[in-house]
């Protein structure tokens, strides 16, 4: 590209100085035509200094600083690529230990209620044979009274009966009639009263 622009630029002039060779008479020592050997000498001088500063000195530079940045861009995009992959890797590790722990605190909550129901039903059991025993236990004593209240109750009469008739006639009566009248009272109705 530059020996191109170079050389174009040696044609160009030449043809300008061509073109223009009869101005001379202007004044312009540029345009007079002993002066342009030394102008062709100092064109082609400068301009070939010039190549060869721009082909061997900044040139490659701007090559080696081109050819570094993009290896540098390269490098970087293989490196955001495997942070990518890494990151993919990461997030899917990350998925897999949320959903492990998803069942492990189902399982756990399983287990804590079975043991819970376990625990309620076992002292719901325990309860139950309490409340079994102590109905029992009311039972027998109810039962236990049934069999001694008439033998009470016989007791009762027997003295209140002394009582009213000691009141009624005023005096004393034999305690073993009113007991002989109370007990045949009482078989006479037989379980009547009790029952209930």
């Amino acid at each position: 590209m530059i020996k191109k622009i170079f050389f174009q630029s040696i044609f160009f002039n030449f043809f300008i100085y061509k073109d223009v060779f009869g101005a001379e008479s202007g004044g312009m020592p540029q345009l007079n035509p002993e002066f342009w050997i030394s102008q062709i000498f100092w064109l082609t001088l400068t301009f070939g200094i010039l190549y060869f500063v721009l082909s061997k000195l900044i040139l490659p530079k701007i090559s080696g600083n081109l050819e570094l940045r993009r290896s540098q861009i390269q490098e970087n995009i293989e490196a955001a690529e495997k942070q990518r992959k890494d990151s993919e890797t990461k997030l899917q590790e990350f998925d897999e230990i949320i959903k492990k722990s998803k069942i492990e605190a189902k399982n756990i909550f399983k287990v804590a209620k079975d043991e819970a129901l376990k625990d309620i039903n076992l002292k719901k059991e325990t309860l139950d044979k309490q409340i079994d025993q102590e109905i029992q236990k009311a039972e027998a004593e109810i039962n236990a009274l049934k069999e001694n209240a008439p033998e009470k109750i016989n007791k009762i009469a027997i003295e209140t009966s002394s009582e009213l008739v000691k009141t009624l006639i005023g005096a004393d009566v034999n305690s073993s009639s009113i007991s002989a009248i109370v007990d045949d009272l009482s078989k006479r109705n037989g379980g009547k009263y009790y029952d209930n």
